[in-house]
């Protein structure tokens, strides 16, 4: 009897068996492979499953099995070695099997509905447009460059207009004018000719030694590339890549924002004539598909992605690359939490390719393995554009009469830098006007009713947000408690700094860069061109400015508020720190204008703050590693926490301390005292989004002795009496403990 191992998209730790789908094809049953999809009744539902492996005895009596409904892949969905990697990822983050592979498969292959014809559009020349003379269109420059781009060429497609700087909107002008027209073709692979449309920069000798020291042909090695902001990593990436290319070979790159994605992809296209594809959250369903089987194919020979891209098939792949690898955009926060970091490690070995993981400011963890020798150890201390570091200082701010957040000195240094024709660069890692409302005649402070969080002002859309449960009301006019006008305003955020800044600075471009200005399309890369054109400007924004731009004419980089960090509850709230004002700093002085960092701060005597701006990361890092060695924490220990919901905080506790002594019962022994528990306890944040949260955190000095508990916990948690009406999860390697 041949019976069918599923995984099915459910939150169960378990496969699924069924008999084959009534009068299927003997031949094609012989044929079926793991990794191919299969539609399934799942209670009163139908689902998409995923085939395991094909049995010939179940648990379960064959005459209780159902049958499937449909085979929907000749071929399968999930190569071998991505099902490999689902599997190893379900065991060691604890999480069904069925909703990782899930995770790994594109939204429209995940439903029943025959997938769509792998075609792309295509645009050629009319007989109309063959007929115009070359040079053609001249009072309309990219239409005139596009018309001579398709005099030289048969056909066009999206990536050859990227390559080209122009866009679908040139094309239709074409086709409006009657020269051009569409036309669709079955995908194929373009031939791969080796050769870059842009010559590669030449390296320096750090450089170089980094290139040379990455051996693509040695199987798996893991090296952490760590060179200064502006020290030239992504010039290393790009000429290892085209190495891999000369080989045949395809090279996935992770990057952590959606943000860095148009400049990436801009910049690589620039280099290499091959089709390229994006994996990121923003794409439409269609589009992620299409990449996704371009990557399948083989047709794609680059393939960019945020964290989820770290599933993306590749028949083969010859190097992969993580960006900003300290970044903690690469651990996913919700359902399926996993570091797409530690499984790209993971596929690098399985595959046997090498993998690059390239940071100025690499997290603790990765810095531990590369002192240790268990990585590659590839430094880089020299900015590649010759430019030096910038310098810190420190403004004392005690006692300081501040305006909207800005102290005396920093106002005259932006505007030394303004009126000498340079760009500045504020940082203030808040979105929003400002972080409390309060009444000044009873103290009423605005609170999310649904979170143990204030909420935050946002004066231009006229509401009160919560960033933690995203919800919004109107900004009211006066006090709900006792009716006075009286309203206050108090901190800062990007749009209270940038009102500020637009009234000290009144003919100065200020530029705000924050998740509420870069949500519509493209609007991100609009910022960023305006920046680039040179012109004296103020650039005031989150976090997303810190990572991976290059500012040319950026001189002073000023940081409102350091202090942060200092006073986190969670242990990583150091190390965040510290990383976030390094990358920060490093947009500073990036060319031939020497740079500076002014940090404003409460705490000038503070020995984070003195080691950082004093010494440089690495001295940093290393105090911060002796730090966690002396208390176990990661890298020299191990953490999991298991993380409980409820309307009410004592069942979510009752549920925790149920498991916390089943757990300790089973495991007297001493080969698993080696895990110790700590809770349950009531979470940092309590109450997020109408929920009540407790955490019990697991501590370990033995990997293997913590996955075999966390094992027994799971088991206990799904037979519990409450298992069902608290929301619980484990979370491995925790990136924060909130």
């Amino acid at each position: 009897m041949n019976i069918l191992r599923l995984a099915m998209p459910a939150p169960l730790r378990r496969s699924f068996d069924y008999l084959p789908p009534a009068n299927s094809n003997p031949t094609m049953l012989s044929q079926l492979q793991p990794g191919c999809r299969v539609l399934a009744p799942f209670g009163p539902r139908k689902l998409v499953g995923v085939l395991l492996s094909i049995e010939t005895e179940s648990e379960i009596a064959s005459n209780k099995l159902k049958a499937a409904t449909a085979i929907l892949d000749q071929q399968p969905s999930l190569a071998a070695p991505i099902l490999q990697l689902c599997r190893w990822a379900a065991n060691y983050y604890q999480h069904p099997i069925g909703d990782v592979i899930s995770n790994a498969l594109p939204v429209l292959m995940r439903k029943s509905q025959p997938l769509p014809e792998q075609t792309d559009t295509y645009w050629r020349l009319t007989t109309e447009g063959k007929g115009l003379p070359v040079g053609a269109l001249k009072r309309a420059p990219k239409q005139a460059k596009l018309l001579a781009l398709l005099q030289q060429h048969d056909r066009l497609n999206s990536d050859d207009l990227a390559r080209h700087a122009l866009s679908r909107s040139h094309v239709r002008s074409l086709i409006e004018k009657g020269l051009a027209e569409s036309f669709e073709c079955h995908r194929q692979a373009a031939p791969n000719n080796n050769k870059t449309t842009e010559q590669p920069l030449a390296l320096n000798k750090q450089q170089q030694h980094a290139l040379d020291a990455i051996d693509l042909t040695a199987g798996y090695c893991c090296a952490l590339l760590e060179g200064i902001t502006g020290s030239g990593k992504t010039e290393v990436y790009l000429q290892l890549i085209e190495r891999c290319l000369k080989q045949g070979k395809q090279a996935l790159v992770l990057i952590p924002e959606i943000g860095l994605t148009p400049q990436t992809l801009a910049r690589f296209r620039r280099r290499f004539n091959c089709s390229i594809a994006i994996l990121h959250s923003a794409l439409t369903d269609r589009e992620r598909l299409t990449a996704w089987q371009n990557a399948q194919a083989g047709i794609a020979k680059i393939i960019i992605g945020t964290r989820s891209a770290v599933f993306t098939p590749t028949p083969n792949l010859g190097v992969i690359i993580i960006d900003e690898e300290h970044d903690s955009s690469f651990k996913q926060q919700d359902g399926f939490r996993y570091s797409a970091r530690d499984i790209a490690i993971k596929r690098a070995f399985d595959q046997q390719c090498p993998i690059v993981l390239g940071s100025a400011t690499p997290s603790l963890e990765t810095l531990h393995n590369a002192i240790t020798g268990r990585y590659q150890h590839l430094i880089m201390t020299e900015r590649a554009t010759g430019a030096s570091t910038p310098a810190f200082e420190t403004i004392d701010i005690r006692n300081m009469a501040m305006q909207d957040g800005f102290s005396p000195p920093l106002i005259a240094a932006i505007d030394h830098e303004i009126t000498a024709g340079n760009q500045v660069l504020v940082f203030i890692n808040r979105r929003g006007f400002a972080p409390v409302m309060i009444c000044h005649d009873c103290g009423f402070n605005a609170q999310c009713p649904q979170c143990d969080a204030r909420l935050t002002v946002h004066f231009g859309r006229r509401q009160l947000r919560c960033h933690h449960c995203e919800g919004q009301w109107p900004l009211p006019s006066h006090c709900p408690d006792c009716g006075s006008h009286e309203l206050d305003f108090r901190g800062s955020g990007t749009e209270r700094s940038e009102q500020a800044l637009q009234q000290l600075f009144i003919d100065t471009p200020v530029i705000r860069i924050d998740r509420d200005t870069t949500s519509r399309k493209n609007a991100m890369q609009a910022l960023i061109d305006e920046v680039h054109r040179g012109e004296p400007c103020i650039l005031v924004g989150t976090q997303m400015l810190a990572k991976g731009h290059h500012f040319p004419d950026v001189t002073l980089v000023a940081i409102l508020d350091a202090d942060g960090g200092l006073f986190c509850a969670d242990f990583r709230g150091p190390e965040k720190m510290g990383q976030l004002l390094v990358q920060v700093a490093g947009r500073a002085g990036r060319e031939a204008k020497p740079g500076r960092v002014l940090i404003q701060t409460h705490q000038p005597d503070n020995p984070l703050i003195q080691s950082l701006t004093q010494n440089n990361y690495q001295h940093y890092a290393r105090q911060l590693l002796q730090e966690r060695q002396q208390a176990g924490l990661p890298p020299y220990g191990y953490l999991t926490l298991l993380r409980a919901e409820h309307k009410q905080l004592d069942i979510a506790e009752q549920f925790l301390r149920d498991i916390r002594h089943q757990s300790e019962s089973s495991h007297q022994d001493s080969k698993h005292q080696t895990v110790q528990c700590f809770g349950p306890l009531p979470a940092p944040m309590t109450k997020k989004a109408g929920k009540y949260r407790a955490q019990l955190l697991l501590q370990a000095s033995d990997r293997k002795a913590l996955n075999q508990r966390l094992q027994a916990i799971c088991h206990f948690a799904d037979h519990h009496p409450y298992g069902k009406k608290v929301r619980w999860t484990i979370d491995v390697d925790p990136a924060d403990m909130f």
